[in-house]
């Protein structure tokens, strides 16, 4: 048995997702049990900084990389103190996304590893992006290793973070890919409200549907592509934000929705998917599960809040051991590189 901290922070900036878990195998399958996790707010001044993170200049990008990797090693290091946490192993650290430019061959997840390392003292793995896309993947979706080990009672596997993504097995390989942005969009529309998201979409709820607006959306390039397929905040700035004209933000945020649940829900039809799990901050938008769910016949599992909140940290957490391990922990069939690998480095 081993207990690894995972660390997640979206594209969402909801906060830095801190879960401990322990892995073990039962009759050569993957089991885990969730010790204590939690998320903690992000204070405005780094929020912020995150958030622009993107126009920085190549100094002050280094600078927050180094603190940002320092920050990262204090929470750990009072999460563990704080709650008597029994021995742990490891830390698997995801990192904040400032660029994602897989065609270009680069991708970027700033918060240095080894500043991690310095301040808990604990082995880390971090930067588990950039080999897949030097391999010629996407560098994401990566979660569909934990999908498929520790997560094999569902059909697919639907994220409803900062982008949407889904996993599931076609043909006895693991399939996967971005599906469309959600709360990287939802967020930033309700900022223009003076709130940080729509709170079960209920601003949403308000608006009416701008269905010119919407067929553009639906329209774009991306969602005819074939998978697998990645999204970054890159593509939102030029292909999303340019179609929103100076509107009503409820109508906005009501046409966004829409949108979202019409590409969730015409990728579950398509592959005719029974069974889906649901996790991710987008989850607790009841507006938006309505609408998908009235969108598809599948059954949709809402799980516990632990996992609802905290997937993705608990799957990095497992990546870190397998990375350990020496064991694939990156599909090529999810991500498009040229073989499945080991990713990773190691402090």
């Amino acid at each position: 048995m081993i207990a690894a901290i995972g660390l997640m922070s979206g594209t969402s900036l909801d906060g830095l997702d801190i879960c401990l878990a322990q892995f073990w195998k039962d009759n050569f399958c993957w089991k885990f049990k969730i010790i204590k996790a939690e998320t903690i707010a992000y204070p405005d001044s780094l929020e912020n900084q995150l958030r622009d993170s993107i126009h920085l200049s190549s100094q002050e990008l280094l600078a927050l990389n180094s603190s940002y990797g320092f920050y990262l090693g204090e929470k750990v290091k009072e999460f563990i103190s704080e709650n008597n946490l029994p021995q742990v192993n490891l830390v698997a650290s995801h990192g904040h996304t400032v660029f994602h430019q897989p065609k270009r061959k680069f991708t970027l997840q700033i918060g240095d590893g080894r500043a991690i390392k310095l301040t808990t003292g604990l082995p880390v793995v971090y930067d588990f992006r950039s080999q897949d896309v030097l391999m010629g993947g996407n560098g994401a979706p990566l979660v569909p290793i934990g999908d498929e080990y520790l997560f094999p009672d569902y059909n697919a596997c639907i994220n409803l973070g900062g982008f949407s993504n889904i996993s599931f097995t076609s043909e006895n390989k693991r399939i996967a890919f971005d599906v469309c942005p959600v709360n990287i969009i939802l967020n930033k529309l309700s900022r223009n409200l003076s709130q940080k998201f729509d709170e079960n979409g209920d601003f949403a709820r308000k608006g009416k549907i701008d269905d010119l607006l919407l067929k553009k959306l639906n329209s774009l390039d991306f969602y005819s592509q074939n998978f697998p397929k990645s999204l970054g905040i890159e593509w939102c700035n030029t292909h999303i934000f340019p179609l929103f004209e100076d509107e009503d933000p409820n109508d906005l945020l009501a046409t966004f929705t829409e949108h979202i649940a019409c590409q969730i829900s015409e990728v579950i039809n398509q592959f005719q998917l029974k069974k889906v799990l649901l996790t991710g901050g987008g989850t607790y938008n009841t507006f938006l599960i309505e609408k998908l769910q009235n969108k598809t016949k599948a059954e949709l599992v809402i799980p516990e809040k632990d996992i609802i909140d905290f997937k993705e940290a608990l799957i990095f957490a497992f990546m870190g051991v397998l990375r350990l391990n020496n064991e694939i922990n990156v599909l090529s069939s999810a991500t498009g590189s040229y073989k499945d690998h080991c990713s990773g480095i190691i402090a």
